[in-house]
């Protein structure tokens, strides 16, 4: 018994090296049964967006996958998703998360990257083994096939042709890319895509692939606009509406009701409202709203459907769409509003920092494309709204120079102020007029004025445009706001008039014209005292007009709202007085068929 021991005991000796041997290679066989391929899916000059792929293309299955490559100098990961991307130096390890490493045969999965540099990557391992097919050195994505040129465009189709990209081991096919969204994948240097609709702009650019199915960088973009149709021009004034995160849950408002109501080819900008100021820095506020919310193919602007893996998805995805549908909008991402201006104070004491961080936000390589400036509404700089402030009057100023400093002359900067033209009120507050050398143009929010927040009244419009006898309070409107930007300095043209897509009310009210009493604010679907005006405008139509602005008695309700006819009278104020246009707040306030926005329109035409 004693030696059967020993004996065993000296098996087990033996076999623990092999046992260790068979562990060591056992990765290295098990990459001979998959492979992983790398695309370089987006390139946009200074970063890229990278994919990997793992195939498992053996017979039994994988409990886990780990990529490894090496980047030369100057390329790195800044961001990852589904996967757990670490580096040392130069070398970067890709691992499985823990609800994606079994790969059964057949099976694939993929992780993207974002890149900064320019390089591509090189000796790759799948789990310690050669790739078999993936990225190799020397292997280089293809070259960008030329600008595609349009042909034989119609109502509901156009024809597009390109020059042919090149690459070190052959092209396999191209994909033909709509507003971003692949339309198609073909072996020609050409392609006619059908199913359009009449009189809508549309974009095009072509990625080639290669035989190791490697994406090489887009083409420049060809902008399209089939035949037939009436959207009508937009003219030269800003016509600017808020689009805001949260309206896609409750309002059930998407970025496609722009393209549904007409509303797209009627407007110049998009305010996207509202990113969040956080220890003085900008940050997205929702993310899943505005880049990872799915869309299906009805829902979305370009008719196809997002996909689990795609790296950009949400609001921002759609805006994209939206913006190669109709290449004119300009779209700017605004930050702070009422809810999120407390964060100006901490801003306000590092400005540079401040805009940095704003950049950031703005340029970040999943979403660079999509915006085109930055909006910032702070309420109110050196005054009180939901806060008081008291970072000093030069405080905005000193802001606004950084941002504009910071972003530099091709972006926009624009900044959403008080209405409050009252002799020393919050107009007075902050150096407006000195803030407006660095801006392109301010929203003045000339709304809000009156309103349930005096739950007994009196009653008045809440969006004046000229003042009137009995008025609750000398300076609260739209013509004495604006006077008064102009007396600080502010060029006209640098001014837009703001219009409320909602009405103000109150309940308990005994008297059918402005200035009676009442014992609080009217019923509301969202907010008591405030309603949208698609509601309104047969819930409790108008019955009077005064300042340019209607007002609505019913029941014992008061409400005031602006109509197409009394936007229509604003817009030529507007042009009277040389300002650069008009914006409102906001979309999901508007009917079905866009009737708000279509009064801006045509009035500023």
């Amino acid at each position: 018994m004693r030696f059967r021991h020993r004996l065993t005991a000296g098996l087990t000796t033996l076999l623990l090296p092999l046992a260790a041997l068979v562990g060591l290679a056992g990765p290295a066989e098990a990459a001979t049964s998959a492979t992983a391929t790398y695309a370089k899916t987006q390139d946009w000059g200074s970063g890229f967006e990278g994919k990997w792929t793992v195939t498992n293309t053996g017979t039994t299955t994988l409990s886990s996958w780990t990529v490894e490559w090496d980047f030369p100098s100057g390329t790195s990961v800044t961001s990852a998703w589904d996967a757990d991307v670490t580096s040392s130096g130069t070398h970067w390890t890709a691992k499985n998360k823990s609800w994606n490493g079994t790969l059964a045969p057949g099976a694939a999965v993929s992780f993207g990257f974002n890149g900064a540099g320019s390089g591509s990557p090189a000796n790759c391992k799948l789990n310690g083994g050669s790739c078999s097919g993936g990225a190799v050195p020397g292997d280089n994505a293809p070259s960008a096939p030329g600008t595609p040129t349009a042909s034989g465009v119609t109502n509901t189709s156009a024809s597009l042709s390109w020059s042919a990209a090149t690459d070190d081991k052959g092209i396999k096919n191209y994909d033909v890319l709509r507003g971003g969204t692949k339309v198609a994948t073909v072996t020609t240097t050409s392609y006619t895509d059908t199913g359009l609709t009449a009189g809508t702009d549309y974009s095009y650019t072509v990625q080639a692939r290669d035989s190791a199915d490697q994406l090489g960088p887009v083409s420049g973009a060809v902008a399209v606009r089939t035949t037939g149709g009436t959207n009508p021009p937009t003219g030269n004034k800003v016509k600017l509406g808020y689009f805001t995160e949260w309206g896609v849950y409750g309002r059930n408002y998407h970025v496609k009701n722009l393209v549904t109501s007409g509303s797209a080819s009627k407007i110049t900008h998009i305010n996207y409202a509202f990113g969040n100021v956080k220890n003085g820095q900008c940050t997205v506020d929702d993310t899943y709203a505005a880049y990872d919310k799915a869309y299906t193919a009805d829902q979305s602007v370009s008719g196809t459907a997002d996909t689990w893996d795609q790296p950009l998805r949400g609001n921002f995805n759609q805006l994209r769409q939206l913006k190669a549908k109709y290449p004119h909008i300009k779209v700017l991402y605004s930050f702070g509003g009422w809810t999120y201006s407390g964060g100006f104070a901490q801003a306000a004491a590092n400005p540079a920092a401040f805009a940095a961080s704003c950049k950031a936000v703005v340029e970040d390589p999943r979403w660079a494309d999509v915006f085109d400036g930055i909006d910032i509404d702070w309420e109110y700089p050196n005054a009180c709204g939901l806060t008081c402030d008291t970072s000093g009057p030069a405080a905005f100023k000193n802001l606004m120079s950084a941002l504009r400093s910071t972003f530099g002359a091709n972006y926009l900067v624009t900044a959403a102020i008080t209405a409050d033209g009252s002799s020393g009120g919050k107009l007075d507050a902050a150096d407006y007029g000195g803030a407006s050398a660095y801006l392109d143009w301010y929203n003045v929010m000339t709304y809000d004025y009156f309103g349930a927040f005096d739950a007994d009244g009196p009653t008045a419009p809440h969006s004046p445009l000229t003042s009137y006898a009995g008025i609750p309070a000398a300076g609260f409107n739209s013509a004495d706001a604006i006077a008064k930007l102009r007396a600080k300095g502010v060029p006209a043209a640098k001014l837009l008039l703001g219009i409320g897509f909602y009405g103000r009310g109150w309940t308990g009210v005994t008297q059918a014209t402005p200035g009676g009493s009442a014992t609080g604010a009217a019923p509301g679907t969202y907010e008591a005292g405030i309603e949208d005006y698609k509601v309104l405008k047969t819930s409790c139509p108008a019955t009077g007009t005064i300042a340019g602005t209607a007002y609505a008695y019913c029941g014992n309700n008061w409400w005031s709202y602006d109509t197409p006819a009394t936007i229509a009278g604003k817009m030529t104020w507007a042009k009277n007085q040389a300002l650069g246009g008009a914006f409102f707040w906001e979309f999901s306030g508007d009917t079905s068929n866009g009737e708000l926005v279509s009064a801006i329109n045509t009035g500023l035409n």
